[in-house]
């Protein structure tokens, strides 16, 4: 009985404690993927929309996450049958939560549209979605989705360990995000990050912050454009396939 409820204690501990199992090196190996993925998340954003340099940028910055995060420890990922949810709640919940994010960035980017300063910052970020190849930015998004969940809601998380680890892994992502000088992204990365923290907290796990990042990414890729676009036009008149 002893070892079981040490097993469970293990499985549910949110981190492990600061200084305890994650080493000096690993937290190194956190700070230069932190500074790195910072770096051509910049770069990545001051590219013109649907150039090579764009793609190439954006696809480096998601295997700095992943690369940094895997290299600081294996990702927890909890399954369903040493976890005390059900597969439907570590599927299915995390989908729904995509999608009502997706619902609640809509009203607010009907309200940012009258706020100058946020409606210039999601124009000039949905530009690379309506510019772009459709395949590859939608590419993009989901490998960056991923990656970013393996890295800030893995190996930040887990580095900070006992040190408040959900406001602390977020302002690292805010932090990250402010690269950009997107202060549309800011506010996404704040919001986001928060909700993909707590669900990495109360899950133990990344699965249930991956999924709920690609719902939600997806969602916004195909749908939110539509609302920054001038009526009857769009930005890039080269015909796409169907």
């Amino acid at each position: 009985m002893t070892a079981l409820r040490g097993g469970r204690a293990a499985r549910e501990a949110p981190a492990p404690p600061a200084g305890g199992t994650v080493s000096r090196g690993r937290k190194g190996l956190v700070a230069a993927a932190v500074v790195a993925g910072t770096g051509l998340l910049g770069a990545s954003l001051s590219t013109e929309p649907d150039s090579t340099e764009f793609y190439a940028l954006t696809f480096a910055v998601a295997g700095t996450w992943l690369v940094g995060g895997l290299a600081a420890g294996p990702a927890p990922l909890p399954s369903a049958r040493h976890h005390p949810h059900s597969l439907g709640r570590l599927v299915g919940l995390p989908v729904v939560t995509g999608a009502a994010a997706f619902g609640a960035f809509v009203g607010a980017a009907l309200v940012a549209r009258r706020i100058p300063v946020l409606n210039e910052s999601l124009t000039s970020v949905l530009s690379y979605a309506d510019r772009g190849s459709d395949p590859w930015v939608m590419a993009t998004t989901l490998a960056n989705g991923v990656a970013e969940e393996v890295f800030f809601r893995g190996a930040v998380f887990t580095a900070l360990g006992s040190h408040h680890p959900v406001p602390a892994s977020t302002a690292v992502y805010v932090a990250t995000t402010s690269a950009t000088r997107n202060p549309a992204l800011m506010l996404a990365a704040g919001v986001m990050g928060t909700v993909f923290a707590a669900q990495r907290r109360a899950t133990g796990g990344l699965l249930a912050p991956i999924l709920t990042h690609v719902t939600w990414s997806a969602l916004m890729l195909r749908y939110l454009p539509a609302l920054f676009r001038t009526p009857g036009t769009r930005p890039d008149p080269t015909p796409r396939p169907a």
